[in-house]
């Protein structure tokens, strides 16, 4: 089932949280909702869950509006919130038949619901405990487990891995990423290495804006529009290197990374490449380059750019 998002503005007074946005996640489709805080990521979620009214825009699932269809809406999405919605006191399979009701599963299909979300969730060795004695990272399953009982086509995520260590960060990432194969999803987080490696598609919001929309490659390829390469040269002095870069007629800039080992940073001008002026520059000066690698734009230095403002 698809989420269409088509010029939803909130306003709380005279702010706007999120300002005229516009976008589309299709069916087993797995975005990645990125921006700092106060940029308008959990009130895009919550309007979608129909947990808040857009001022003005539509939001619909498939064929249902969240604004005509709310019930309708609500039987199709799983909503863990960035606060797990669970009951400390009650025991976890309790709870999970609790939530089942709630949903309106059919009574005499709620134990073999149950008993799928424990194995899909990885449960099976908690499904006895109380909710209050699990480990951080099996309440975060418990809450999986709870938004998937009803079987949604749609599943919203709001920092699901918050305060997990690695290890749980990389269970709770390949459950994500399996539950996707099937379902549409929207996963957000601060964690920008889980985001790239969980996410078919990674959209960036700032100051209510939609900044950018695209995989992560495309993302790198629209933030560099200039070649950076790191270059080592184990021979020559290296402000004779340096000064050499310096005038290729393709280089912008020239950085030293160490000098004491004559590694460089170099930065070639738009839409030029470098490489083979230096591997020349290397050969005419008989230099021995050892190194010549592009340098990749981290997807931390592309969200910092978008979003320091």
């Amino acid at each position: 089932m698809d989420i269409i998002v088509e010029n939803f503005t909130k306003k709380y007074g005279a702010q706007r949280a999120v300002d005229n946005i516009s976008f589309k996640v299709k069916t087993g489709e797995v975005l990645g909702f990125l921006g700092p805080n106060g940029a308008g990521k959990t009130t895009t979620m919550k309007a979608i869950t129909t947990f808040l009214t857009p001022t003005s825009g539509k939001i619909s699932l498939g064929n249902f509006s969240v604004l005509d269809d709310p019930e309708e809406v609500k039987k199709h999405i799983g909503y863990l919130p960035e606060n797990n919605p669970l009951y400390h006191d009650m025991a976890l399979i309790d709870y999970l038949k609790f939530v089942a009701e709630i949903q309106g599963i059919e009574k005499s299909r709620i134990k073999e619901r149950i008993l799928d979300m424990i194995h899909v969730c990885g449960l099976q060795a908690e499904k006895h405990k109380k909710i209050g004695e699990l480990s951080k990272g099996y309440q975060q399953r418990a809450g999986l487990a709870q938004a998937l009982i009803h079987d949604p086509d749609v599943l919203i995520l709001d920092e699901p891995t918050s305060g997990l260590d690695p290890n749980q960060i990389v269970e709770i990432r390949e459950l994500i990423k399996k539950i996707g194969r099937e379902k549409t999803v929207i996963l957000s987080s601060h964690i920008l290495a889980e985001v790239e490696a969980t996410c078919d598609r990674i959209m960036i919001i700032n100051n209510g804006k939609i900044v950018a929309d695209g995989s992560s490659e495309q993302l790198r390829k629209r933030a560099q529009g200039k070649e950076i390469v790191k270059v080592a040269i184990e021979e020559g002095k290296a402000d004779d290197i340096f000064a050499a870069l310096q005038k290729l007629e393709t280089v912008e800039t020239v950085d030293f990374i160490d000098k004491q080992k004559n590694i460089f940073e170099v930065q070639s001008k738009p839409e030029q490449n470098s490489r083979k002026a230096i591997f020349k520059l290397c050969v005419d000066k008989k230099w021995a380059l050892t190194e010549l690698t592009p340098i990749e734009t981290k997807l931390e230095d592309i969200f910092r750019e978008l979003t320091m403002n």
